[in-house]
């Protein structure tokens, strides 16, 4: 990254191969819309090579989610849907989906996780992004994120167990 940040697009194409499932999965998790979570994987690397001055050699993949994350919360912010409000879109594709034999009941119970869990949730589970890292994308302290990831999996936990039964 700090190539490109100096000026070396070329290498952005090596980024965006190595890092663009992540990103679009996150997306994904978080507003459960294919179509959407592709538009807005596009403007994430856009604004990553817009701004990729401001790129101040931490770490990439920090600095990729929190890009990430900002792009979906301004999303909602133009559609006028704040970003608290993703717990009821995450149920919008849940009724069209439930007939579907692969759709688990893990990704059931994520979804009814608040938006803000299911994202700690998303990012630590499933993108293995560590405490430090997830501290700097939501502006927390690593202690703060580990209890909330920790009271997040036990939420899940018992909503998956509920569903299961």
């Amino acid at each position: 990254m700090i190539k490109v940040a100096n000026g070396n697009l070329d290498l952005l194409k090596i980024l965006f191969d190595r890092h663009h499932k992540y990103v679009f999965n996150f997306l994904y998790k978080m507003c459960n819309d294919q179509m959407l979570s592709e538009d807005l994987t596009q403007e994430v690397f856009y604004k990553l090579m817009k701004y990729r001055t401001s790129y101040n050699n931490g770490k990439f993949v920090s600095w990729l989610f929190t890009i990430a994350r900002n792009t979906l919360k301004a999303h909602f912010r133009k559609t006028a849907t704040t970003y608290e409000n993703l717990d009821t879109i995450a149920y919008k594709l849940e009724d069209e989906t439930a007939h579907k034999k692969d759709y688990s009941d893990l990704h059931q119970a994520i979804n009814a996780l608040s938006a803000s869990d299911r994202e700690l949730v998303i990012l630590n589970r499933f993108h293995d992004i560590k405490y430090e890292e997830l501290a700097e994308i939501v502006a927390s302290t690593p202690g703060a994120v580990k209890t909330k990831i920790s009271r997040a999996l036990n939420k899940l936990r018992t909503i998956y167990f509920q569903n299961s039964n």
